[in-house]
């Protein structure tokens, strides 16, 4: 199916209104959760600590019913899975960690109780604390390989393309789908309580290669094309011949890929929305994380990525033209 020709170039500043419409309020989010919780989202138990339970039961359970014997028992907040160890079928709990180690210990026994009452005989495999010190170091680790990423994404795009504004354009589009996904995330967390884990970091870093990915395909296009600028074309609304700019070799460049980058990312999110309705409750942030991002990285790529980089040249354009006025004028 033909897709119609959209005009990235002339409706740029309605692109940019529609990213600064999600980003600002984001970023307001991020500096509340700041103050908040003292860190950009709301840390889960990666982060702060608590502790891991390993109970088999005698009979099939579901994750989700679990859940909300948690909740009830005093364990908001806490994150259920369903795993195998030898053959047999284990249910996984992570709890946070409470002040009191007494007040700890007893709800756990009021859990036993509650569990043992609605699920039926289980077997305690193991209980495990876990120390809060590991969410510094994981966190170091991610912002250690978010800088390492981006430095070598400015280092290829700048020898692929041979053009420093290429990287920078493409970085900028990066730093809007993070911003976009924290951004999110922190109002979630504002809002429904919702907590980040490490997955969210995996799903952070995953949305950063996606979206260069599609953004290079993009520019390797308008780089192709760019022999083209200056050359005639003739208007088909009025006939008339003129001479192409930059800003029609990157319009026209987006409209030929706009094609391949929608279905891609179209089959992507498919199968995400599959996995969000129909995957367990464990894995729903990251399959939302990673929705969020597929999408923002697609329209970061198509509109705003192009659009900067005509912006960009534009007023280089601009700058050496007044210069050159500037200096004919002094030599006369």
């Amino acid at each position: 199916m033909r897709l119609p020709h959209v005009d990235i170039v002339k409706y740029r500043s309605w692109w940019f209104g529609i990213s600064l419409a999600v980003t600002v309020p984001g970023f307001i989010a991020v500096v509340l959760c700041c103050f908040m919780y003292g860190a950009p989202l709301r840390p889960g138990i990666d982060f702060t600590g608590g502790s891991i339970m390993q109970y088999q039961f005698a009979k099939p359970v579901k994750t989700e019913d679990v859940l909300i014997t948690l909740d009830d028992s005093g364990f908001k907040g806490s994150q259920v899975q369903e795993a195998e160890i030898s053959g047999q079928k284990v249910i996984v709990m992570r709890t946070k960690a409470l002040a009191d180690d007494k007040q700890d210990e007893l709800q756990k026994k009021t859990l036993d109780a509650a569990l043992q009452q609605k699920f039926g005989d289980f077997k305690v495999l193991s209980r495990d604390k876990v120390s809060g010190v590991v969410g510094p170091e994981l966190l170091g680790s991610g912002l250690l390989a978010l800088v390492i990423t981006l430095v070598a994404m400015v280092l290829y795009i700048r020898s692929r393309f041979l053009q420093f504004d290429f990287a920078i354009c493409a970085i900028i589009a990066l730093f809007h789908d993070v911003l976009v996904l924290c951004g999110i995330f922190a109002i979630f967390g504002l809002v429904l309580g919702t907590e980040v884990d490490s997955l969210f970091i995996s799903a952070v870093l995953t949305v950063i290669g996606f979206s260069v990915h599609d953004t290079i395909v993009v520019f390797d296009r308008i780089r192709e094309n760019s022999k083209f600028v200056g050359s005639k074309a003739t208007d088909p609304a009025t006939g008339k011949e003129y001479r192409r700019t930059f800003g029609d070799i990157a319009n026209d460049s987006v409209n030929q890929t706009l094609a391949r980058s929608i279905y891609t990312s179209l089959t992507v999110v498919i199968t995400l929305s599959s996995l969000f309705v129909l995957g367990g409750v464990t894995t729903r942030d990251f399959v939302l994380a990673m929705l969020i991002g597929i999408i923002s990285g697609t329209y970061s790529s198509i509109f705003n990525a192009s659009a900067l980089l005509v912006w960009w040249r534009e007023k280089k354009i601009g700058k050496k033209a007044k210069t050159v006025s500037t200096t004919t004028a002094v030599t006369v």
